[in-house]
């Protein structure tokens, strides 16, 4: 009952925010480009990628919180995208950036999709080991008692077939 309890938050997240999404309401972001320096570059591929950045948003002042960069390619971006984030794309024409700042739906989304915060993220994998304890538990509660049992089994095997199906065959 408590574990289930702790559980409750994340589950509704989830169920709202994939729910809408499923049904087409995926959210927005809305966007403002940054200016930044005519010879402001970026390699996407340093070590020093956060440092630089950092450094780089200080010099146009801008002060914008974030706890790391994901990279990839030409583009990188700092995260979490649940809230408010800077998108850079090297390009010909040079550095550009955008200000991206999400709708509820998008930043529950984000979240989701564990996007979010590194405490945030830390939280989802102990609601996901409590699930898995959860869901274990009351198999096994529900193997063990003799009068479950059957019912137990018969249910497990169509779960099984029926996600099996949709998500091999569908």
């Amino acid at each position: 009952m408590y574990f289930a309890a702790f559980m409750a938050p994340a589950f509704l997240l989830v169920a709202l925010s994939g729910g809408l999404y499923l049904l087409g309401n995926k959210g927005s972001v809305q966007s403002e480009q940054l200016t930044l320096p005519a010879d402001s570059a970026l390699n996407f591929e340093s070590e020093t990628l956060e440092s630089d950045i950092r450094t780089l948003l200080e010099s146009v002042g801008i002060d914008h919180k974030f706890e790391y960069v994901k990279a990839n390619g030409q583009q990188a971006e700092t995260r979490p995208t649940s809230r408010t984030h800077i998108e850079f794309l090297q390009s010909d024409q040079g550095l550009q950036a955008k200000v991206n700042k999400p709708s509820l739906q998008y930043a529950m989304m984000e979240l989701h999709k564990g996007h979010g915060p590194k405490l945030f993220k830390l939280y989802q994998m102990l609601v996901a080991l409590t699930l898995l304890g959860v869901v274990l538990g009351g198999l096994a509660v529900g193997l063990l008692a003799q009068s479950y049992r059957r019912k137990v089994l018969i249910t497990s095997a169509v779960g099984l077939a029926v996600f099996l199906a949709l998500s091999l065959l569908a």
